[in-house]
């Protein structure tokens, strides 16, 4: 049973797609091969640096409408994709319980797949968050700019990989962007919000829980596979190429934003201005810059 997913089918004016918007073919659906994917987010980098220098001598931009826009194309469209992948993901749980749902290849259903591909052409989209900070002339920090580019690739590893453990770690990101991108859209028209700073607390809460689970994915499928006198469940679904990038990548993240915390929320020692980015507020893809 997925209500909201059967009444979209139903009731929206959804136009027909092909097999390969559907389900992840290499080759032939979008940004799914090593070379475009490259090509998309070099590409990337180069525009929000030319922005950036293009706008050296000119008078940042407000881009307020369209800031606004974004964020809320992007927080109810994460609503929306967290609303689906729970309603297909919890039956599953239910039925077979969490190490399968994590685990057991099955667990990659025809619509998870669907949805991980939306989440994925999501990243896609976030990359514009640089695009306005580099027309408001906002610092283009480190993190900001690594975790955009890195974790559409990420997505790109993980559709390959077929990694059954993904939809634990886009739930949860699904889940703080709701709340990042409403906050986003709420500030930039001159709301004051006092939970600024438990955003990025809710990130370095999210990159803790995601490690737990992919280090015992990861460590259910070495043990099975090469090392079986070990304790362990049994094997877990996806590629080692997959499931090693994805440990190494949030574990970086993981690390990244508690320094970007440290850095931004502690008080520094005295005589010491504090190390912020904008008005320290970090944003889900790792950026901390004020919002106008």
């Amino acid at each position: 049973m997925a209500p909201l997913a059967d009444f979209l089918l139903q009731y929206a004016p959804l136009p027909t797609l092909p097999y390969y918007l559907t389900h992840y073919v290499p080759g032939a659906t979008p940004l799914s091969t090593r070379p475009v994917v490259l090509g998309a987010l070099v590409s990337y980098l180069v525009a929000i640096f030319g922005v950036r220098e293009f706008m050296k001598t000119r008078q940042p931009r407000k881009l307020q409408f369209l800031f606004q826009v974004h964020n809320v194309i992007l927080s109810s469209g994460s609503a929306i994709l967290l609303a689906l992948m729970l309603e297909e993901i919890v039956p599953i749980i239910w039925s077979h319980g969490t190490f399968y749902a994590i685990c057991d290849s099955a667990a990659w259903t025809e619509r998870l797949e669907f949805y991980y591909i939306i989440n994925y052409y999501f990243k896609y989209l976030e990359l514009l968050d640089t695009t306005f900070l580099a027309f408001k002339k906002k610092p283009l920090a480190f993190l900001h700019v690594f975790h955009h580019s890195a974790t559409a690739f990420l997505c790109y590893t993980q559709l390959n990989g077929r990694t059954s453990v993904s939809w634990v770690v886009i739930t949860l990101n699904l889940g703080v962007h709701v709340l990042m991108y409403y906050y986003y859209y709420a500030t930039a028209g001159g709301a004051k919000i006092w939970w600024k700073k438990y955003l990025t607390t809710m990130q370095i809460v999210q990159f803790i829980i995601d490690l737990f689970i992919v280090y015992f994915g990861t460590y259910s499928y070495f043990t099975h596979t090469y090392w079986p006198r070990l304790p362990h469940r049994g094997s877990c679904a996806g590629t080692e190429s997959a499931a090693l990038f994805g440990c190494f990548l949030l574990t970086s993240y993981l690390g990244l934003f508690i320094n970007f915390y440290i850095q931004t929320y502690k008080k520094p020692a005295k005589g010491k201005k504090p190390i912020t980015n904008g008005n320290g507020v970090a944003n889900g893809n790792g950026n901390a810059y004020k919002k106008e």
